[in-house]
Order: structure tokens, then sequence, then C-alpha cells
């Protein structure tokens, strides 16, 4: 080797040295954000403390939303006609059962824990069996730690828990009132069927099938006053949720909509007061207004989410085209309500440790 070559050498590693050490430099400066919440969440019996927002994160970044619990109004239509019903007969469509499967697949894989099916009457649809075959591959193939519904009752039938019951968490009922004559001004009279007596047999059959066994109350003008606590307790629900008679814009409410359910509000004095009668239930779990309208993530039959917030139903683009992220963006979603409403819960039948 020349000697020439030999003091270049030297020089030559020196600026290799410069450039790493430049390098290095700039990496530690991108990493310094994560460095304490590193540490911290490596040290064993130590949370890691939050990040600053936005460290880490490139401008204008959003931490997507996660749709723990997704209401899936997979039907608008129903046998009954509730006078403030607020998700109406507008369309007849339902997605075909694999389509819907394949929604179902990309909720669980954006990290949903629940679903519950309602509509419109989730039991029209081919006699209950559409709804049990999505209940089955939630629980079976998707594994979801609760799978519920929520019915009029109307069209359950006992074979339908021998085949689904396993598979299912909750069966919700809704009942507005325990005077049969109120429930026909309401709009779930069915001529000659007594809605308060197949309440009864739903009951029985939830704990045969070891369901758990949940009721909704629309308090509205026609059952304010009524005095529901020896109903409620002889029914011992594992929940019993309480809602707020609500005006949506274009369901119940205004141009195009199918009901008018003006005459069914109450004030927000006269729902505290309905409230204050049954506070000694502990399983009473009261929604007002406006914890109604942003706490939930709602799909509609075409598996767009619906943002309530606007007081009327503005649906984002499907999520079987656009996928669950971006389609979330648009929901209206309100975590902290979510969470402040007591939207989680012990919600898996397993865990609940009722005596059936």
């Amino acid at each position: 080797m020349h000697l020439a070559e030999m003091r270049t050498l030297p020089q030559a590693l020196a600026m290799l040295l410069r450039v790493l050490h430049a390098q290095l430099s700039a990496l530690w400066l991108c990493l310094a954000p994560f460095s304490c919440w590193l540490r911290g969440a490596l040290l064993p019996g130590r949370s890691p403390p939050l990040l600053e927002e936005g460290a880490g994160e490139p401008d204008g970044a959003e931490v997507p939303t996660v749709p723990t619990s997704v209401n899936y109004h997979f039907t608008r239509q129903c046998n009954y006609r509730c006078g403030f019903c607020f998700h109406t007969a507008k369309t007849s469509f339902v997605l075909p059962l694999e389509e819907a499967r394949r929604g179902l697949t990309m909720l669980k894989e954006a990290g949903m824990e629940k679903i519950n099916f309602s509509g419109g009457e989730p039991f029209l649809q081919e006699r209950g069996e559409f709804v049990g075959k999505l209940v089955q591959f939630c629980k079976q193939e998707l594994k979801l730690s609760s799978v519920s519904i929520v019915s009029n009752g109307s069209m359950i039938r006992e074979r339908w828990f021998k085949r689904y019951g396993d598979y299912l968490d909750i069966l919700a009922v809704s009942c507005d009132s325990f005077d049969e004559e109120v429930n026909v001004l309401i709009g779930r009279g069915q001529g000659n069927k007594n809605h308060i007596e197949n309440l009864q047999r739903l009951r029985k059959w939830c704990r045969d099938y070891a369901v758990a066994f949940k009721l909704n109350s629309v308090i509205n003008r026609f059952n304010v006053h009524e005095d529901m606590n020896e109903q409620i307790k002889a029914l011992n629900p594992v929940r019993w949720k309480v809602f707020q008679c609500l005006l949506i814009e274009g369901e119940n409410t205004g141009e195009g909509a199918l009901r008018e359910a003006e005459k069914f509000i109450i004030s927000d004095e006269d729902f505290e007061r309905f409230l204050d009668g049954h506070r000694e239930l502990s399983c009473l779990v009261p929604e007002s207004n406006q914890k109604m309208r942003d706490s939930y993530l709602i799909l509609d039959e075409y598996m767009r989410f619906l943002n309530c917030r606007n007081g009327r139903k503005e649906p984002s683009k499907s999520i079987l085209d656009v996928g669950v992220e971006h389609a979330i963006k648009f929901s209206g979603f309100d975590e902290k309500m979510f969470l402040s409403r007591g939207g989680k819960y012990v919600w898996s039948k397993a865990d609940m440790k009722l005596e059936w």
C-alpha cells in the first residue's frame, strides 16, 4: 500500500464516523418523545405515562376510533307501529347473509367486542333464522365476548332458543308499559296477542336456556306517570334501560318522516321525575336524549354508520366499500359519553354469574 493511501484511510474513517453520528442524532430527535413512555412501560408495576398530544405523529394524524360496541340495525321492517319509533321502515333492504358476515368480520378485525342486533324487528327476517345465523357466527366464528338482540318479542319461539340460545348473551325485550291499553295507545298492540303475557314467556325461556334477560322502555307522554317498580322487580332483568322519548328528523318528525312523535315527547323534568320514582331499582340504567344521540355506534341496513348529532341520521359510506376506519370517522361517536352512560359493562353471560 502506498504511503499516500495510508494517510487518506484515517481521514475516510473519520468522515464516515461523522456521517453516522449525524444520522444517529437525527434518529434520537425523532425518538425522544417516546423515551420516557418506553421506560415507564418496561418498569414492572408502573403504567406508561400518556404521550403528549401529537408526539411522534405526523401533523393532522388522528387516533382511529375503535368500534368496541356496535348496534347493527340490519332491517327496518317491523310488525309493530310504535308512534315514537326513530328507526322506521323507510326501506325493505337486508344485506345477503354472506355480505353481513363479511362486514361483521371487518368490525371484529377493527376491535369490536360486542355486537347488538336490532331493527326494525330482527325476528321478521326468515322467522328469526337470519338473526340466529348471525348470532351463531359472531359467537362461534368471531368469538365476540358479547352478542345481544333487541326485539319486541312478539315473533320469538322456544325452538329459536333451542337452536341458538347457546350463542346469545343477552336478549333485550322492549316493554313500555304493564298496562295493555297503554301498549295499544303506543302502538305495541297486536290484535288478540297480549304483550305482557308474551313478556312473561320470554323471561322464562331466557332462564331455561341461560340467556341474560334485559328490558328496554321508552318513557313518553302515555307512561311517564306509571309506577313500574313491582313488575320490574318480579321480572328481575340484568339491566333495565330507560330511554327518554327522542325526536329524529326524517324518522319520527319533520319532512319525510313515517311517524309523528311530537305527541309522545316529555320534558327533561318529567323524565327525571320518572327516574326518581324508580331509583331504588339496582338494574335501572337511564338514558336522556343527549346520551342517546351521541353515544351509540349505529350501523344501518347497508352497514353505514349513522351520525345523529344534528338531530337526524346522516349516513357514512358503507364499511363494505371504504372499510371500518374510514367510515367510522363520520359516525359522530362520542366515546366519553359512551363510557359515562355505562356503555361498557359486564356483557358476557359467562361473566355475569347469574342463577339460571
